[in-house]
């Protein structure tokens, strides 16, 4: 039996990549393998770059933010020893992120990550991800996540201030 995808404990998240809420969004899945953080991808045609056998890079950027960021996530629930639907909810956000890309991904084979916490203090984690198509690493990431104040989803008057105030 898989286990439940940390995506799938989130509730209402609406997100593009990581969100199973969004029809139209790439609703990745990850779960922990050990210390690290695992979650594989079917890119579909029109994820495409220009030419249409490799994926885009923003969707290659976007797999590692959002892996890497509901990693971040999974783990503070680890932390504090509870699941991951339970109250009061914990959010990250994307703080930076640092994409290297080491070649083309082929968009007709499965995509593997894999994501761990490097450094967790305070609100911040920092965590690094690996993307692979075919045994083959194709690009690397470099992430750090912000947690957010718990109201931060639900405040629409306060899009314009920073995560980290």
């Amino acid at each position: 039996m898989a286990p439940i995808s940390f995506q799938d404990q989130m509730v209402d998240n609406n997100c593009f990549g990581c969100g199973p809420n969004n029809a139209q969004g790439l609703r990745i899945k990850s779960s922990w393998d050990g210390d690290e953080s695992i979650c594989t991808f079917h890119p579909r045609p029109e994820h495409s770059a220009g030419p249409s056998h490799v994926m885009n890079g923003g969707i290659t950027a976007t797999l590692i933010d959002c892996h890497s960021v509901c990693t971040a996530t999974a783990h503070a629930y680890r932390c504090e020893g509870r699941e991951m639907d339970s109250l009061p909810a914990i959010w990250y956000v994307t703080g930076s992120l640092e994409v290297q890309y080491l070649a083309p991904v082929p968009i007709d084979q499965p995509v593997d990550l894999r994501a761990r916490v490097v450094e967790f203090e305070g609100k911040k984690t920092r965590l690094e991800c690996s993307l692979s198509s075919g045994g083959r690493e194709c690009a690397r990431g470099k992430v750090v996540a912000i947690q957010v104040p718990a109201g931060w989803r639900e405040d629409s008057g306060r899009q314009d201030e920073h995560v980290e105030d």
